[in-house]
């Protein structure tokens, strides 16, 4: 007797664990499911976008900033050689 009631509710466990998780899976099929992770990824990937391209402009204006002073005579031709080579390191500003 006690066997089938642990074998009774142990089947009611698993059924209601079994259906919960269907109306979880279920639920992200509807179109609010759908709407919600879509929106969700989409606005991650633009921030990825966003510090990507903060990124780029940053690089471009310190490239920038050292054919700047290459150009205009600021630096000796080793300086501007070493600056090319390696554009992290700091410009040497003559005054």
């Amino acid at each position: 007797m006690i066997r089938r009631v642990f074998w009774i509710a142990l089947g009611a466990a698993v059924g209601v664990l079994v259906v919960r998780k269907a109306g979880q899976v279920a639920q992200q099929y509807t179109p609010q499911g759908i709407a919600g992770n879509l929106g969700g990824g989409l606005a991650s990937l633009g921030e990825g976008f966003r510090e990507f391209a903060d990124a780029v402009r940053e690089s471009a204006s310190e490239r920038e900033e050292v054919l700047r002073a290459a150009v205009t005579g600021d630096l000796d031709g080793r300086r501007v050689a070493e600056l090319l080579e390696n554009p992290a390191s700091e410009v040497d500003e003559r005054d």
